[in-house]
């Protein structure tokens, strides 16, 4: 049986927008009358074709029927458990309490300075904070999980006293079991639930919201020539796989984040592929987060243009995300992506 999927395109956007959506010429991207669209790209493993929303009416019944369905997903707010998406994306500013993470590897171990970066990650606009003490970028090395527990500990507790949304970065039930009496508000798991196999069992009693991430392989083998049949359609697949596995464990609540984890186990193609068709992701039903901050995409792009900050290409990959409607993004550098928005939006919104 050949299986279709739905991509909303072709978007309007502002005042535009809200006219299109009052004379019903368009639909609400995620309940948002800022973002609308007027025609879907209907796809399978072998073809696609796009069509105006009014010619949906022409499709066979059985077809017909699963767009529909796919439009409710689509068309609907997505809402988190003390998270609101009235105003997108929402930035999940970066603290990673690690010796060796990709960009700020060792910068914020000690308290002092995890301290003062997070205060100004909550100064400078961030709308939540992912806390991590194990790197995962290309070749890292696994950390022993009561390590692991004790580089995030202290920054955890700084983080929920001056009332910060808290995102733990782990894929160990020990330190999500260990964070839940520090009233952590998500967790991030880049490992999609793959890892460590009490971690549904823990998910399941708390009822906490979670990130479903996907990574092609490990850390120590992702990057060794990835390969994907088509990369968008299987890491949709395998979302779907993974929704699935998540309710057959009878986790019903829906306060769940889709992140197809741009650079874990994706080559420069990949990652532009998925960035170009991010939009197909929201006919799943959830919020969409991306990770494009300072990633080495930028860097293969930019080649002698490349920098060490890479605000450029992050705040531009950024505004891209935004116009598909992403609702989160995570960021090391929450007050030039803020700046860089706001501009944006007064623009181009009028906001």
């Amino acid at each position: 049986m050949i299986k279709h999927y739905t991509r909303a395109c072709n978007f309007y956007y502002g005042k535009v927008s809200k006219e299109k959506i009052k004379k019903k010429l368009s639909l609400p991207l995620n309940g948002n009358k800022l973002i609308s669209f007027d025609k879907i790209e209907i796809i399978t493993r072998k073809k696609k074709k796009i069509i105006s929303l009014k010619d949906i009416k022409k499709l066979n019944p059985k077809l017909k029927k699963k767009i529909n369905g796919d439009l409710k997903k689509i068309t609907k707010s997505k809402n988190l458990k003390k998270i609101k998406f009235k105003n997108f994306p929402l930035l999940m500013g970066i603290l990673n309490a690690t010796p060796d993470s990709f960009s700020d590897g060792g910068k914020f171990l000690k308290l002092r300075s995890a301290y003062k970066q997070i205060k100004k990650l909550k100064k400078d606009g961030a709308d939540m904070i992912d806390i991590g003490g194990e790197s995962t970028r290309p070749n890292s090395r696994t950390v022993d999980l009561k390590i692991e527990w004790k580089r995030i500990k202290s920054k955890i507790k700084y983080a929920k006293k001056i009332k910060f949304f808290v995102s733990i970065d782990t894929r160990k039930s020990y330190v999500l079991k260990k964070s839940l009496p520090l009233k952590i508000n998500l967790l991030n798991d880049v490992s999609g639930l793959n890892y460590d196999g009490d971690m549904i069992n823990i998910l399941k009693k708390s009822k906490i919201p979670f990130v479903i991430h996907h990574m092609q392989g490990t850390p120590q083998t992702m990057q060794k020539k990835p390969k994907y049949k088509n990369v968008v359609l299987d890491i949709y697949d395998y979302f779907e796989k993974r929704l699935n596995f998540v309710r057959s464990n009878k986790i019903i609540h829906n306060n769940i984040i889709l992140d197809p984890g741009i650079g874990f186990g994706k080559n420069l193609k990949h990652n532009i592929t998925i960035l170009k068709q991010i939009s197909i992701f929201h006919s799943l039903g959830f919020p969409v987060l991306l990770g494009i901050s300072k990633k080495n995409f930028i860097k293969e792009i930019a080649k002698i243009n490349d920098s060490k900050t890479r605000t450029g290409g992050t705040v531009s990959s950024s505004i891209h995300a935004l116009l598909q409607g992403v609702q989160i993004l995570r960021v090391h550098d929450v007050n030039e992506i803020k700046q860089a928005i706001k501009v944006f939006n007064k623009i181009f919104f009028n906001l």
